[in-house]
């Protein structure tokens, strides 16, 4: 018969994380969990040592034990690893030993309070059997009941009786009392130390992988594998700043860890990417899957209680980083927005651009191609400082002829003009790693590969020179449709520009800094003679100017109206804004050599073809996404494939 550890529950309790007791399970529920979609159900359940009895978590990776009915109410477990939670008074399970299956119930344990021991018998009966506790003003120093004379028994399993819940007992039942066993002996750490009403110890080093938001004290050691920028955001609350960082641990597991305001002041200098740090205390919360890609169904919310510890006797066994690598003829299968690694040898890389996103901001683009052996290559899309760090040493390398391996953790699949990959916030880029896949792909290059036939899986790549897209006339423009469906299409004209509209090229925009960005909103004069943005809710003595500027393009085919904004603007005529303001304000004659000089030139101009509503009337409106002046030699290619594609036709 096994035997169930003397005093088990008040020793765990008490802090004694190194027992290992024998105990059984004598009540086990599924309880809901604020966790993602799909996750499943938690498990608690309530433990006996014979006499005593308590709750207890089971951790995530445990919960298949109790859903496959392996662990369930009168089993026998030996726990071998688990943590107290003082705040619920209750032990989280990390890991379990099952020594029996459906025994009878041991001993006679009473009932768990969830407030402290009570008196009543009615309140202990409705506690186990679901019902909300009543709190109690009687002090306990564990969370324990030692059966009183008139306790109820915990009845045991009868046949056809497969119910959690506990019925009252026959009074001519008898109950097996606990095999006698030795009298427990506190460890000295936990010998005469009167009430315990603080654990002051420092919490215990845990995996990553059994991390849960049940456990009140815990520490994880681990590298940090990525860094993302301070992000500044504006909600109800007023403005704010956001930066996170990921964790890894010599067990594999990841997990993202993300600092609010005053933490991000105290934390951002202290993190460095490649170093092992201790980190304790945090709240964990559901991951959201649309930012964190990690394999992880939480993340760490750090607190003013948290703490950042840096390890001087850095642990070997922590990897650097943790790949899983997907081959470039996979991506092609993959749902947008999947997050990937990927790994390849770079062949091609373009110049760094400056484009506008959305929100007003500027930042930096540059593509590259990758190749591997599946026979396919890739473009990647590098963006912020990505691209005049690893990007500006990639194009260095591959203008010398080396052609460098580059492993890419953490980058986005989007599905526009074929399949390519972007970085995100969390990416990394290694150039050269090593690894086994990288010098199999070297080996691999470097005797053949670099002439073997590759297909793009990313259109319109043009390896060397500007990105054509896909290529239209402005004929084809309206012939074709474009422009009238939900979403705008996106073409490469070659075309010259023939006529500006001069009087309202620009307008005057906000100059204030929300956060990292301008506001750019337009403004108007107020009766102070300051420029008022009605945005900002504020007046400013100077204002900026933005371009909007208007425009006709032509080629063989015919003419059609376009519109460049800022960035476009300023690329296509050499100057700001402002300063083409200030040249026609002051009647200066570089005003019209400005425009003059961009007339009846030729360029490649990316256009968004979109129709528009304008009062009662519907029209397609065409946007300067991007401006290149035609380059002789990549045009040339480019004339030649079309040729070569044509007489294949035939």
């Amino acid at each position: 018969m096994v035997m169930l550890t003397p005093n088990a529950v008040a020793a765990t309790l008490a802090g004694d994380t190194n027992l290992k007791p024998v105990v059984q399970v004598v009540d086990l529920r599924s309880i809901a969990v604020a966790g993602p979609s799909g996750a499943g159900p938690r498990f608690r359940a309530i433990i006996s040592d014979g006499v005593a009895t308590t709750h207890v978590l089971f951790a995530s990776q445990l919960c298949d034990l109790a859903r496959s009915g392996v662990v369930r109410r009168g089993t026998i477990v030996q726990l071998l690893e688990y943590i107290v939670n003082n705040g619920m008074r209750a032990l989280v399970i990390l890991n379990l030993e099952v020594l029996g299956q459906e025994s009878e119930i041991i001993g006679n344990p009473a009932l768990p309070s969830e407030f402290g021991v009570s008196n009543s018998n009615s309140t202990r009966a409705d506690q186990f059997n679901g019902a909300p506790p009543h709190r109690s003003t009687s002090g306990s120093t564990f969370n324990t009941v030692t059966r009183p004379t008139d306790a109820p028994l915990i009845q045991r399993s009868m046949a056809g009786n497969s119910s959690n819940m506990v019925s009252k007992p026959n009074e001519n039942a008898q109950v097996s009392q606990p095999t006698a066993q030795p009298s427990y002996r506190p460890a000295p750490n936990y010998r005469n130390r009167g009430t315990i009403m603080k654990n002051d110890a420092p919490a215990r080093i845990i995996p990553i992988s059994v991390l849960n938001p049940y456990q009140g004290r815990w520490a994880i050691k681990a590298r940090v594998t990525a860094k993302g920028e301070i992000r500044r955001y504006h909600n109800a609350k007023g403005d704010g700043k956001v930066f996170s960082f990921d964790l890894l641990d010599s067990d594999g597991g990841e997990i993202r860890a993300t600092c609010f305001n005053a933490l991000v002041d105290r934390f951002y200098e202290t993190v460095e990417v490649g170093k092992v740090y201790v980190v304790s205390r945090g709240n964990l919360k559901a991951a959201k899957r649309d930012y964190n890609h990690l394999k992880n169904e939480w993340e760490i919310f750090l607190e003013s209680q948290s703490t950042i510890e840096l390890c001087l006797d850095e642990n070997s066994s922590i990897p650097a980083q943790r790949f899983s690598f997907t081959s470039i003829d996979r991506i092609e299968d993959l749902e947008n927005n999947a997050i990937v690694d990927v790994i390849g040898v770079v062949t091609a890389v373009n110049p760094s651009t400056t484009i506008q996103r959305k929100n007003g901001m500027e930042t930096q683009k540059r593509t590259i191609s990758l190749k591997d052996m599946s026979g396919r290559s890739v473009e990647v899309t590098m963006w912020g400082d990505l691209c005049n760090r690893e990007g500006l040493q990639l194009q260095e390398m591959v203008v010398c002829g080396t052609f460098p391996v580059l492993a890419l953790k953490a980058g986005k699949v989007n599905d526009y003009s074929g399949k390519s990959v972007g970085t995100i916030s969390s990416s990394q880029l290694l150039i050269n790693p090593d690894l086994a896949e990288a010098h199999s792909l070297k080996q691999w290059f470097d005797s053949g590969g670099r002439d073997a036939s590759t297909q793009s899986i990313s259109r319109d790549f043009t390896p060397a020179a500007s990105r054509n897209e896909i290529r239209k006339t402005i004929a084809q423009i309206k012939d074709d449709g474009l422009g009238m469906g939900d979403k705008p299409d996106w073409v490469t004209v070659k075309a010259t520009v023939t006529f500006f509209k001069t009087d309202t090229f620009c307008y005057a925009a906000c100059p204030n800094m929300i956060g990292d960005r301008q506001c750019s909103k337009k403004v108007t004069k107020s009766d102070s003679g300051n420029w008022l943005c009605d945005k900002c809710n504020q007046e400013f003595p100077e204002c900026d100017y933005r371009y909007i500027l208007q425009m006709q393009i032509q080629d063989h085919t015919g003419t059609t109206y376009a519109t460049a904004f800022q960035e476009c603007g300023q690329e296509l005529l050499g100057c700001s804004a402002r300063e083409l303001y200030m040249f026609k304000e002051n009647e200066d004659p570089r005003f019209t050599d400005v425009l003059l000089q961009c007339l009846y030139q030729d360029y490649l101009l990316r256009l968004k073809v979109k129709e528009e509503t304008y009062g009662d009337e519907r029209r397609v409106k065409n946007t300067v996404a991007k401006v290149e002046r035609v380059d002789s030699s990549a045009e040339s290619k480019f004339v030649l494939d079309c040729i070569s594609r044509l007489t294949e036709s035939y």
